[in-house]
């Protein structure tokens, strides 16, 4: 599942889960509320209520992901999901440093006598999820699908 992008504020998934609450409630589901907590993280593609929290406490503005969400795109052309484990803003308020981990090693080599696998990168974005630095053949080196 894709994280959202575009996560609400705390005070705004908190009363989402006051309606998922009270909502399940009405029809005979009685939960608590770190139970709707939860499945509200469930529902934004987050593992647990402190994750998403993380998640939204940690966005930088202008930034295309957070920290902890599921990402896909291309990495040298070679397609790949993954997570974002980091993201640092730098003075300029257009980049910011992202390391990945894919699910999968993507082979970064496209000899057929020769592969190099990286399952862990890190490199330059922009506000739109792709890096200045081109490859040979002039794609970006990273493309995030946003």
């Amino acid at each position: 599942m894709n994280r959202s992008t575009h996560l609400p504020t705390i005070g705004a998934l908190k009363e989402q889960a006051k309606r998922l609450r009270r909502d399940l409630a009405a029809d005979g589901a009685v939960i608590g509320h770190s139970r709707s907590l939860e499945l509200l993280a469930h529902q934004h593609g987050y593992k647990d209520w402190n994750t998403l929290h993380a998640a939204v406490g940690n966005r930088r503005p202008g930034s295309p992901v957070v920290p902890g969400q599921r990402v896909r795109g291309h990495y040298l052309g070679q397609p790949f999901e993954g997570e974002v484990k980091a993201l640092e803003s730098f003075s300029q308020a257009d980049r910011f440093r992202i390391a990945l981990h894919f699910d999968e090693p993507v082979d970064v080599v496209t000899f057929d006598s020769f592969s190099a696998f990286r399952q862990r990168v890190s490199c330059v974005i922009g506000p739109d999820g792709v890096t200045v630095e081109k490859t040979s053949n002039g794609e970006p080196q990273l493309r995030l699908q946003i």
